[in-house]
Order: structure tokens, then C-alpha cells, then sequence
């Protein structure tokens, strides 16, 4: 039995495609407005909820859990507390100045402690992951290359911003950095009359990032987003990323003469 921790965004959708009548699972849901309350395998918790989740895992002999989809900071002050909740929230609060990420980590480390392990996101959808290649006709030139070099260099010196998985770059200089708005939130802000097919997103994981929860994800959203910002390609990182539609994206990405390119 595999307990399924999910959240926002399609990703967990894709996981349950993969599995449903193939493995014995069930699933905690997080979302906020309970998208799998119809599965007879869901049950419907409260983050503050600590002991029900727990007792739910071990009553059907959960010893390995897998995260997915977006759990959004919570207000702290409305949650509904059981015992542990109680317990173990001040170590949740501290860690959610630091991000949404920094939440699930501490929540890992919790279930590490009640025996519980945690395996990785892509452990039944590998094929989300992309190797290293362009993925489309057309190829990042020399002043893309120089972009994405830009925004790589940028990510990697974000130590203290740990919420950021993104960068846009134009003409070698940033033009946004992903903040806990998310990636839409920043795509917005790059629209430009001035340019359109010109620039890179460019979506890493974050520096030290626990590589088993919060991969970047990207889907056919993401490209008409990237699309109405006038960016002309997308970056990502060998495995370290998931890829929702690829084929869709692909074929968006080669019909509006945009690059699809993993380092």
C-alpha cells in the first residue's frame, strides 16, 4: 500500500492514471477544494491534522508515501489541530518563512520519524522526467545561449531566495525572478510589447533542493503563458523536471517557432 500526499496542479492526476488498478493506494488530500473527494481510496485532512494522517497511514500499513501538486501555505491561525498537530506545528511554521518546499520537507522529516519513508514523485511516472537534448526544430542561437547561460548563473546564486524555481532572461539581463507568486505570477510581469519571440524561462530546482518533492513542473499552460510574454524558449534541467503534455507542448512550441531545451 503506497499513500498518495497530493496537492495542487494536474501532476497528481497523472500519477493516479499510471496506477489505479494496478497498485493498492490511498490517497491524503491536500487540495483546497478537495479534488478527490469522488475516489473511494481519498480522505479528505486538514494539514493541521498531523494524528489523523498518521493513524490513517498506519491503520492500512502505509510504510512508503509519495508527494505531488502544490500544498499552499496554509493561514496558521484557522487550521483545525489534533494532538500532534499541536506538537508538531511550531516546527511547520518555521519552516514556512522559508517557503511552500520547506513545509513538505518538514513534513517528510515527521514521517521519517513515525517510520514512515518517503520515495520520489517520478517513482511511478519516469516519463515525465526529459534527458538532455532540444526537444524542438528550432535550436537555441548564440544570443539565446547566452540568455540561458545568464539565467543558470542566476538560480544557482539564489541561496537565500529558496521558494525560486524560475528566471526570465532578456538580451543577458534578468527580467524576472520567480517569487511565491509562482511562474504565472512572474510570466505576467514580463509581458512586453517591445519583444516578442525573444528571451528564456529558464525552471531549475532549487540549490539543495530535496529532489523526491516540488520538482519545477511545466505544462501546455506554461507555454502559452511563455507564449504571451514573447519568450522563445523554455529551459530545463536533465531529470529534474516534470513534464506534463510533452507532446502537446512540443507541438505548440515548433508551431509558435519556439525551443524546448534540457542542460
Amino acid at each position: 500500500m503506497i499513500g498518495l500526499i497530493f496537492g495542487e496542479t494536474d501532476f497528481p492526476k497523472e500519477i493516479l492514471k499510471k496506477i489505479k488498478n494496478k497498485k493498492k493506494y490511498l490517497i491524503i488530500d491536500l487540495t483546497e477544494k478537495k479534488n478527490f473527494k469522488k475516489d473511494k481510496n481519498s480522505y479528505s485532512v486538514s494539514l493541521g491534522q498531523f494524528g489523523k494522517i498518521i493513524s490513517i497511514l498506519k491503520i492500512n500499513k502505509c510504510k512508503k508515501v509519495l508527494f505531488a501538486g502544490k500544498v499552499k501555505k496554509p493561514k496558521f491561525s484557522r487550521l483545525h489541530l489534533d494532538l500532534k498537530g499541536v506538537f508538531y506545528m511550531p516546527r511547520i511554521i518555521k519552516s514556512s518563512k522559508l517557503g511552500d518546499a520547506a513545509i513538505l520537507k518538514q513534513i517528510i522529516d515527521i514521517f521519517k520519524k513515525e517510520k514512515i519513508r518517503t520515495i520520489s514523485s517520478v517513482f511511478f511516472n519516469p516519463e515525465l522526467n526529459v534527458k538532455k537534448g532540444v526537444y524542438t526544430k528550432i535550436k537555441p542561437n548564440k544570443e539565446d545561449n547566452k540568455d540561458i547561460k545568464e539565467g543558470i548563473k542566476k538560480l544557482n546564486s539564489l541561496d537565500k531566495y529558496n521558494f525560486s524555481q524560475g528566471t526570465v532572461v532578456r538580451n543577458k539581463k534578468i527580467a524576472a525572478i520567480e517569487g511565491k507568486g509562482g511562474t504565472e505570477k512572474m510570466l505576467k510581469k514580463c509581458k512586453s510589447k517591445k519583444y516578442n519571440n525573444k528571451g528564456v524561462l529558464v525552471k531549475f530546482p532549487k540549490k539543495k533542493q530535496d529532489l523526491r518533492i516540488d520538482l519545477p513542473t511545466i505544462g501546455l499552460k506554461t507555454f502559452f503563458q511563455c507564449k504571451l510574454a514573447g519568450l522563445k524558449g523554455i529551459v530545463l534541467k536533465n531529470k529534474q523536471n516534470i513534464f506534463l503534455d510533452k507532446k502537446k507542448c512540443i507541438s505548440f512550441a515548433n508551431k509558435n517557432k519556439m525551443f524546448i531545451i534540457v542542460k
